[in-house]
């Protein structure tokens, strides 16, 4: 694989990274018009870097095969429209099966989720995504981390084994530790994406990330280009303008742990007539007196 063609991946990982939400149908299963509705939405914005198989798409509360249905039903919509970057996962042999699946049907990265299991050390992180690296070594492979734990320099140990290894997504609240990681892996090395997408892309961007992921853009594609634009022009005080129009919305996702994260996102399509509101367990629906509120952030994000 040589250079040029990661270089292709990188640039669309410097960018606003969406995560697609996973519409549910009366029935209870993945709608898949509405689906690809939804993906054309942010297509036909500007955005050209898709996640299936993120956390907004309720990745944990998919089966198997619903997962391989959302990553199919992405790459056929969007064609040569955006890169895909795959969610993947679980077991190491889902994981491998699933990064191999997402190959073999045209996608360009994958995402690693940080693993969920209780007993992860730093050792194992690296053995874990080397053999989902190894395995894909034509694709892009970018570790989600979430693990305020782990040193840069295991990740650096990761990429001198795997040269695919080209992105983070970083998501630690923690913009000092991010420039302090970045900086121990190898600050040019990898493109550094703000994994806590736009609340805190201002500060993560200053300390060396050229991309962000996003649930929000789902809602309202272009508040989340307008902060990127402002970012890439070093404009800060115009990124904290944006930064002020979102503050309630992500305040309301990032309430009780994040327990709403996805919840508030699906309520305000729901409110803006463009999917069902439904999550599924351990998420849950918003209760009638918030959901006026989020719908009142929408409307004036969607005049």
């Amino acid at each position: 694989m040589s250079s040029v063609t990661f270089e292709s991946r990188r640039a669309a990982l410097a960018d606003v990274v969406a995560i697609p939400v996973t519409p549910f149908a009366a029935d209870g299963f993945v709608d898949g018009g509405t689906h690809r509705a939804l993906l054309r939405r942010l297509l036909d914005a500007g955005i050209r870097t898709l996640t299936p198989n993120g956390n907004t798409g309720e990745f944990y509360a998919l089966t198997p095969e619903e997962r391989r249905l959302v990553t199919e039903l992405t790459i056929e919509e969007t064609g040569d429209r955006a890169a895909i970057l795959v969610g993947v996962g679980h077991d190491l042999p889902t994981a491998v099966a699933s990064a191999r699946h997402a190959r073999d049907l045209g996608a360009g990265m994958v995402m690693v989720h940080q693993p969920a299991h209780p007993y992860v050390s730093a050792a194992g992180w690296v053995d874990y995504h080397r053999a989902i690296a190894e395995s894909v070594p034509e694709l892009g492979v970018v570790p989600y981390l979430r693990d305020a734990r782990l040193p840069g320099a295991r990740l650096a140990e990761l990429a001198d084994h795997c040269p695919n290894v080209i992105g983070v997504k970083y998501a630690v609240p923690d913009a000092s530790r991010f420039a302090a990681f970045a900086r121990d892996a190898g600050l040019d090395r990898f493109v550094w994406v703000a994994g806590l997408a736009e609340p805190y892309a201002p500060s993560y961007f200053s300390a060396g990330a050229t991309g962000f992921t996003s649930g929000l853009v789902n809602v309202a594609p272009a508040v989340s280009l307008n902060m990127i634009e402002a970012l890439r022009s070093g404009d800060y005080p115009a990124a904290m303008k944006v930064w002020e129009q979102i503050r309630r919305f992500e305040e309301l996702r990032a309430a009780h742990g994040s327990a709403n994260n996805v919840t508030v996102v699906k309520e305000a399509l729901a409110s803006l007539g463009l999917c069902r509101r439904d999550v599924r367990p351990p998420s849950r629906n918003l209760p009638e007196d918030e959901r006026a509120e989020v719908a009142a952030i929408a409307a004036g994000w969607s005049m």
